[in-house]
């Protein structure tokens, strides 16, 4: 098996692994207030992370904590981290998932207009039909509109925001510490949404613990799966299996939720995965060939 055939199952085991851990999030949502729920499942991953950084080489560094992008990465990530989850709570989890994937277009996007960066026309024609397909989901001001639809183009924001701030971090502020402040940050915006929602705690049950640790151990394996996967792969390569995190939480909504996406949900979904999968390919062959040939970045935007 080559490389790219190894970092594409890789990637669809670890896409596969976020929608079971967005699945188990949700039936948690059930029964355990969404503040509490996104305050246990941020602890936890920070002091997983933690726990791998103290012994790691990269090891912690408390100073870039303060560092402002830093913080401005971890307030995006908290406001993510509560979106989502409670766009997973009161909404369709088909629905949220096949938002979501449009985070890669609304990155590129902000690239072109924050960051200064060259989008040629073919990108922005995918720009342009991944938001007809948000749009054909959420469908404002019809009756198969749900208010959970705006908290997951939020969240979509917020991840856009998020990646936007990393790609601008310094080189020396590693992807470890970033995950734990992240999860850091998480557990922060549970307790502000629990204050500011009045919510009680409560005890989970043997079960419902049980389902925590499972939630927290798919979305280990679904980070260590994907950062393995374009590790050893190439990115235009694997960019396509990105979305296989779609497929697997449409299957999961319709077995598990009873959930029946209707035709243009699934239209939508399918035009945001071409466009965000065509638009990650295109920016990797392009940073390909500016390697290759710097001299081709000035002619060559697309």
């Amino acid at each position: 098996m080559t490389p790219n055939a190894r970092a594409a199952v890789l990637m669809t085991v670890g896409m596969a692994s976020f929608a079971c851990e967005d699945t188990l999030l949700k039936l948690l949502a059930r029964e355990i207030p969404t503040g509490q729920l996104l305050f246990l499942v941020g602890l936890a991953g920070m002091l997983v992370f933690g726990a791998w950084l103290a012994r790691s080489p990269e090891g912690i560094s408390w100073r870039h904590l303060l560092v402002p992008k830093v913080l401005m990465r971890n307030m995006a990530e908290g406001v993510c981290g509560v979106t989502f989850l409670l766009a997973l709570s009161i909404g369709d989890l088909s629905i949220a998932s096949a938002i979501l994937q449009a985070s890669p277009l609304l990155m590129t996007l902000g690239a072109a207009l924050f960051l200064k960066e060259s989008v040629g026309w073919r990108r922005w024609l995918s720009i342009g039909l991944g938001f007809v397909g948000v749009l054909l989901i959420v469908r404002p001001g019809t009756d198969a509109f749900q208010p959970a639809s705006v908290l997951a183009v939020i969240s979509v924001v917020g991840l856009a925001i998020r990646d936007l701030l990393t790609r601008q971090l310094p080189a020396d502020i590693g992807s470890g510490f970033l995950t734990a402040s992240a999860f850091g940050s998480m557990a922060v915006a549970g307790v502000a949404l629990m204050v500011i929602g009045g919510q009680t705690m409560v005890l989970p049950s043997g079960i419902e613990t049980a389902t925590m640790v499972a939630s927290l151990g798919f979305g280990l394996a679904g980070y260590i799966t994907m950062v393995t996967a374009t590790r050893i792969g190439e990115i235009g390569a694997i960019a396509p299996f990105r979305y296989s995190r779609l497929v697997f939480a449409i299957v999961l909504a319709v077995l598990v939720f009873r959930e029946r996406p209707d035709a243009l949900t699934l239209v939508g979904a399918a035009i945001i995965a071409l466009a965000g999968g065509y638009t990650m390919w295109r920016e990797a062959r392009l940073r390909q060939q500016r390697v290759a040939d710097p001299a081709l970045s000035v002619v060559r935007s697309g």
